[in-house]
């Protein structure tokens, strides 16, 4: 590695931006409901991965008896580590060794503690290695872990359900998140829940740029990043804004929305004002090319190069020169980077015969992003709506100023026809708003076999939390026949799993409405409305007054909802039917030819 790409990496496992301020403040202002500091006790030390999908730091080792502090911590080699990858651990300038209590801590989170702790990229994107799976998950070595490939047992709902009661109608949305999924606009919030995968990092050099208009007027080739496609206007502000996504910046950033409650209207992220007022930010954007460095580094991870990987792959030709074909004709015009010549790809036939040879040929999967990168309308792609519809990036929001004003001039991809759980025989009619919302970038199918189960919110296919082949092999078959065959699929829509409360605001002692949410309420009824809004503008609070134990949402209580929701899109596996009208030796085929990328 060149000095650029290991300082690069260095960021990656290790640079917080300064967001430990943000993170304290947080535990405060939830009265430890999330309280990073709480999630690093070494006495879990040995079930981390289990609890909460964190992967342990191969340089700390479980802790015999609580510090000077009366904290139980892991033992460091390096002593900003928490023992957890990509939690970082800092002296607390406001400590004061006088009013430490860590019985009181315990409780509220208000007492200052010794240490703040910070995040870094890696709690996220560093994951156990396809390559070379520890023997252990709960306490792999440093040659067991990759840098991106995207911590798929990640369990982010556990952070916020510390402190949240059983009946709460909070914990159940919570509990509806997926592993290896991350909510990022929980906060700053749009109102939407829409926990999406943490993208796998591949052949970056690869990756399509499409010329698009800037916020100031100019033209700018720019790669498509995030689900939908959102953060586009270059590599640095992306990155940039998921440290802020990430609380660098928090004084400002959190006095531009209100975290987690969502309150008052979004005012735009200021790019400029941060520059100059924000120490993190000027710290950061100098060493984002060093990041870019180290990131464009990752290469594909090849199921033959994994232990008994080969005895996983097909060695018939025949089958493979197949599923080669089929992958061209169905699915390389979005799946793959590399495209006909300009003259040729306005003609189908010719555009065809192009694309059957260079699949066929020896170098397709050399430096193939496997993605046009391009935008596509979720009406055309059919799978849940819910992220597609996210409005952090449009105009006059948080993140108004990373997005282009290409992206913020999209017109309404039209109308969703979506399953309606209270009446099938009347499917609910949504108008998609114009202005950027309602499409999805495709993604890249690079080494797809490690990475199952498949769609954007991780909802196809089986979740085994096994990293070894052979069970990251069994999920990815899972999900990809559930795929291919789309009546196999589970029709999933997350309900509650019993009578609960929605009380607002969250957490208080004394909150100002408590509304009875029945069992087998379709979760995001509730999780996907501006529910203080709507409590104020649709007079909540009395028609759910009305309901009777276990009689459930229905009538005009639902109809109400279903109007007001911003994704009344409820069944979470739908969607991309792309090839599922193949033959089924045809599918088999495919199958195993996208088992080698």
């Amino acid at each position: 590695m060149t000095d650029a790409e290991k300082r690069g990496r260095c960021t990656w496992y290790l640079w917080t931006g300064g967001n430990s301020k943000y993170y304290r403040d947080l535990a405060k202002r939830t009265h430890g409901g999330v309280d990073l500091l709480k999630l690093i006790d070494s006495r879990i030390h040995d079930e981390r991965l289990q609890r909460y999908g964190a992967i342990n730091d191969p340089g700390c080792e479980k802790a015999t008896a609580p510090d000077e502090y009366g904290l139980w911590l892991d033992k460091c080699k390096d002593p900003l580590s928490t023992g957890v990858i990509g939690l970082r651990k800092f002296p607390n300038p406001n400590f004061d060794r006088a009013k430490w209590n860590p019985v009181e801590y315990a409780k509220t989170s208000q007492v200052e503690p010794p240490y703040v702790i910070g995040q870094s990229c890696a709690i996220c994107h560093v994951a156990l290695d396809p390559l070379n799976p520890p023997k252990d998950k709960e306490h792999p070595k440093w040659e067991n872990l990759v840098a991106a490939l995207g911590n798929q047992y990640i369990k982010e709902n556990k952070l916020f359900a510390s402190s949240v009661g059983a009946n709460s109608f909070v914990k159940q949305v919570l509990d509806s998140q997926r592993p290896g999924t991350s909510d990022t606009s929980r906060i700053a919030s749009d109102h939407i829940n829409n926990p999406n995968a943490i993208n796998a990092i591949f052949n970056l050099g690869d990756r399509p740029t499409y010329p698009e208009v800037m916020n100031d007027g100019s033209t700018k080739d720019v790669n498509h990043i995030l689900k939908d496609g959102a953060d586009s206007t270059g590599v640095a502000n992306a990155s940039l804004r998921v440290y802020v996504n990430i609380g660098m910046c928090g004084d400002y950033w959190t006095s531009l929305h209100e975290p987690l409650l969502g309150r008052t209207p979004q005012k735009p992220f200021d790019i400029e004002k941060a520059r100059k007022e924000c120490e993190g930010w000027r710290q950061t954007e100098a060493r984002m090319a060093d990041a870019e460095a180290f990131l464009k580094t990752i290469q594909p991870m090849h199921l033959k190069d994994a232990p008994d990987g080969e005895k996983f792959l097909t060695k018939d030709e025949e089958v493979l020169k197949r599923g080669k074909l089929v992958f061209a004709s169905t699915c390389a015009s979005c799946h793959s980077s590399k495209k006909p010549p300009a003259a040729i790809a306005a003609d189908p036939e010719q555009a065809q015969k192009w694309y059957e040879e260079s699949v066929l040929s020896s170098n397709f999967l050399d430096h193939n992003f496997l993605s046009d990168d391009q935008r596509y309308p979720v009406t055309l792609i059919g799978t849940n709506a819910a992220r597609s519809l996210g409005t952090n990036a449009t105009k006059g929001h948080i993140w108004d100023q990373f997005s282009s004003k290409t992206y913020k001039e999209l017109p309404s991809p039209g109308t969703l026809t979506l399953y309606n759980p209270f009446d099938e025989k009347k499917p609910i009619e949504f108008k998609i708003p114009d202005g950027g919302l309602g499409y999805y970038r495709t993604p890249s199918l690079v080494s797809i076999w490690a990475t199952a189960p498949l769609l954007h919110n991780n909802t196809l296919g089986l979740y085994n939390e096994d990293p070894s082949v052979k069970g990251r092999i069994e999920a990815y078959t899972d999900a990809i026949e559930k795929l291919l065959w789309p009546e196999k699929r589970e029709g999933i829509i997350s309900r509650t799993s019993q009578d609960t409360k929605l009380e607002l605001p969250p957490g208080d002692p004394n909150p100002r409405f408590r509304l009875p949410v029945p069992k087998g309420t379709p979760v995001n009824l509730l999780a996907s409305i501006n529910i203080r809004e709507a409590i104020t503008s649709l007079n909540l609070s009395n028609l759910f007054q009305d309901l009777k134990p276990g009689g459930g949402i229905k009538g005009k209580l639902a109809r109400v909802l279903l109007r007001a929701n911003k994704s009344p899109d409820f069944v979470e596996d739908e969607g991309h039917y792309f090839g599922s009208n193949l033959p089924d030796e045809d599918k088999k085929a495919l199958i195993e030819f996208v088992k080698t990328f």
